[in-house]
């Protein structure tokens, strides 16, 4: 059974993470949150589910202004050519569907399958903002608590400079 925003919380707690929520409609992309975040401070995210040809998955979470060209993506990471990964994925190894893909989502991924990629702007940030496990709200907690967030699941996070896929354009 897929975490809950109340276990999400609790985790927290369990962390001592301290976080900040606010309710919205659901918001499906990064255009449609634009009015949440004029009301909320801090970096704002977009977050790719990926597979590879092999099989391996990725959690990407960028900052929501970043570029991520998927298919200049593969070298950087060491892997085969990357995908979207199918729902039915999403839900099986984050226990979230299309639209509410989150960092927080790891907590769900048990076996560590998925491997988390954070792009630098982000960890570079003071705050970071999140859906808590559905795209009805947003979470913000300070860029220092994700890293230990992700640690506390399992996953330790690959930090990545999106902007070297643009820089060759």
């Amino acid at each position: 059974m897929p975490a809950t925003r109340q276990d999400l919380f609790d985790l927290f707690d369990e962390l001592d993470i301290s976080h900040k929520t606010k309710d919205h409609a659901p918001v499906f992309t990064v255009e449609e949150s634009a009015a949440i975040k004029a009301d909320m401070p801090g970096a704002h995210t977009k977050n790719l589910f990926l597979k590879d040809k092999s099989g391996n998955f990725f959690l990407i979470c960028a900052e929501s202004h970043a570029q991520i060209k998927v298919n200049k993506l593969h070298p950087l990471l060491g892997c085969k050519r990357l995908s979207f990964g199918k729902a039915e994925y999403l839900l099986e190894h984050l226990g979230v569907t299309p639209g509410s893909v989150t960092l927080f989502s790891v907590m769900n991924d048990k076996d560590q399958t998925v491997k988390l990629i954070i792009d630098k702007t982000l960890a570079d940030s003071d705050i970071v903002n999140f859906h808590p496990l559905l795209n009805d709200a947003t979470t913000a907690i300070s860029s220092a608590d994700m890293i230990k967030f992700a640690k506390a699941t399992g996953h330790d996070p690959v930090i990545m400079d999106f902007t070297v896929l643009t820089e060759s354009d």
